[in-house]
């Protein structure tokens, strides 16, 4: 599967917009190539240079199959309309939805990755991480993934 956005193209710069110093909202994001088969699509944005460990920026899950896009600045709510879920990202406030890239120091990438999967999940909102990634154990048919930096503006 491939992975893009109209925001930034592969191992090149966030912008802004789109970070911690900005309005800090979802980059838009295309994928295609996924497999027959696919009943559902997970997302997970994360940040493996955080000093304290890889750092979770965005967690979606149980998008619908014929869904191959999401627009720029999708809602920080726990369903969305099409009946996707969102889990938790790192933040110990407003920890539900996308929260875009602010490091400490230095520069940082970030990896988006989307999987097409066999199954819904019978997650709820709210999941961490690690429960995706555990419940989506032996149902992943494809993944893509993009990855940008960021080096915060101190």
């Amino acid at each position: 599967m491939q992975l893009t956005s109209s925001a930034f193209q592969e191992g090149t710069a966030i912008p802004k917009k789109y970070t911690g110093d900005g309005a800090d909202v979802s980059p838009a994001l295309n994928w295609q190539g996924a497999p027959q088969g696919t009943k559902s699509f997970a997302l997970i944005c994360d940040d493996p240079d955080a000093p304290v460990g890889t750092w979770t920026h965005w967690v979606l899950f149980n998008l619908p199959a014929d869904t191959g896009a999401l627009e720029e600045g999708v809602a920080k709510q726990e369903t969305l309309p099409n009946g996707a879920r969102q889990g938790k990202n790192s933040w110990d406030r407003d920890n539900i939805g996308y929260r875009g890239p602010k490091p400490p120091s230095g520069t940082h990438r970030y990896f988006f990755k989307v999987y097409a999967l066999d199954t819904m999940l019978d997650l709820q909102s709210g999941t961490s991480k690690g429960q995706l990634e555990k419940a989506m154990k032996g149902h992943v048919l494809a993944r893509g993934e993009l990855m940008g930096k960021y080096t915060s503006s101190k």
